[in-house]
């Protein structure tokens, strides 16, 4: 039997409050199992608030803790069963370190979710000794106070999608704090009126705090915006603008390259060819990440491509007017000017940033973009190339929201 100062020693080292441990022992099969009790006399009744002191009865309850040098720990609980002397109703102890009606400890639960963050259920379940259903119910339990959980001073918001399946068309629509890089919601698809209920159920103190949201170039996005977010002003997403730029100049890249694989002359179709091999990369990346190298590759094309040319010099053009000017006005004149140049080489952008002016305009006052959005997509596809063991959307939403909790 455990001395009175062994009995103090472990309840310093089991670290419960209010909590004393009145016994210990090792069980072959299960492990460490310490007998644990309450060192608060009276316990408050729930239904009129009345401290009790009347014991109705106990019983004993086991609970899993975390291990202890190797080895599994158990509670042995002495839970009491009290009856209130003014409302006369019978109710058990609470147990602060144990969630109502689960075996574990709230510690061993945030625990195995630390290490469901990096591996899946059944290696977590291997390597603890929890049972995969133990861990999927904790998953639950999580799910049910992050999913849906209203944003606290919501400023900033971020509204992307994702791919769930490359190349079938199945995206999810990324919800994000764009001030503290926070995962808000994966709505499981990007029509108006999914994103529409996640948004409603935030609650309109929520959606009127919004000052700005920070979108792609896709209408229904917007319309979302201005008809929940009264206070909140659309900003058209720099890096989706300017994505479109590339993509227009890359198509002309492609269309030169067949131009030039279709030439008759061998000698100035040999010179093309060289120089426009392996071009993609520098033509659309940006000008100041080229080494000396890609520099000469850059210098080749526009030699031998005058439009290439033309085309990458513009789009880097773009590209400086969003990197310094810092106000809609000296931005709106840049891209008014911007647009004069490039009405024959790049048709379809001219006419998206037309249509989308006013929402581009916006992003030069306070340089909101959809970057942060972008990193955390990339975490995302992390977690889906990943599987973690989830099988359904309501899993991978849940895993993504706990691949960003600290």
């Amino acid at each position: 039997m455990a001395s009175n100062a062994q009995l103090k020693l472990l309840t310093d080292f089991l670290n419960i409050p209010d909590v004393k441990v009145t016994h210990f022992k090792q069980d072959p099969s299960l492990g460490i199992i310490l007998s644990i009790s309450s060192l608060n006399s009276e316990v408050t009744c729930p239904h009129c608030g009345q401290k009790s002191h009347k014991l109705h009865h106990n019983y004993s309850h086991l609970i899993k803790d975390l291990p202890m040098h190797g080895q599994n720990v158990y509670l042995q609980v002495n839970k009491r069963q009290m009856k209130c002397e003014k409302c006369l109703t019978t109710f058990s102890e609470p147990l602060e370190f144990c969630e109502p009606k689960r075996n574990y400890t709230k510690r061993l639960a945030d625990d195995i979710l630390s290490q469901v963050k990096h591996s899946n259920i059944k290696s977590v379940a291997e390597r603890t000794g929890v049972s995969e259903s133990e861990i999927e119910t904790m998953l639950k339990d999580l799910r049910k106070s992050l999913v849906g959980q209203k944003p606290q001073d919501l400023k900033r918001l971020g509204i992307d999608e994702i791919s769930l399946r490359k190349g079938q068309g199945n995206y999810c629509a990324v919800l994000v704090d764009l001030d503290n890089s926070q995962l808000l919601a994966l709505v499981p698809d990007r029509t108006q009126s999914a994103i529409k209920k996640v948004l409603m159920s935030w609650g309109i103190d929520v959606l009127s705090g919004i000052e700005e949201v920070s979108i792609d170039l896709w209408r229904p996005y917007k319309s979302l915006v201005e008809k929940l977010m009264p206070n909140g002003s659309v900003v058209a997403d720099r890096f989706h603008v300017m994505h479109q730029v590339q993509e227009e100049l890359d198509n002309s890249r492609k269309q030169a390259k067949k131009e030039v694989n279709n030439m008759k002359d061998s000698e100035k179709k040999t010179a093309k060819i060289q120089a426009i091999t392996h071009g993609k990369y520098v033509l659309l990346a940006n000008s100041d990440n080229l080494t000396e190298a890609q520099k000469r590759k850059l210098e080749e094309i526009n030699k031998e491509f005058p439009k290439l040319q033309k085309m990458h010099g513009l789009k880097e053009q773009l590209r400086e007017i969003f990197e310094n000017d810092i106000n809609w006005f000296d931005g709106l004149l840049d891209l008014a000017e911007w647009l004069k140049k490039s009405a024959d080489l790049f048709p379809k952008s001219q006419g998206t940033i037309r249509r989308w002016l006013v929402e581009i305009t916006a992003y030069f006052e306070q340089r909101t973009t959809n970057g942060i959005v972008e990193g955390i997509n990339q975490k995302i596809k992390l977690v889906k190339r990943c599987g973690f063991g989830f099988r359904n959307i309501d899993n991978f939403e849940l895993r993504c929201l706990l691949a960003f909790q600290d």
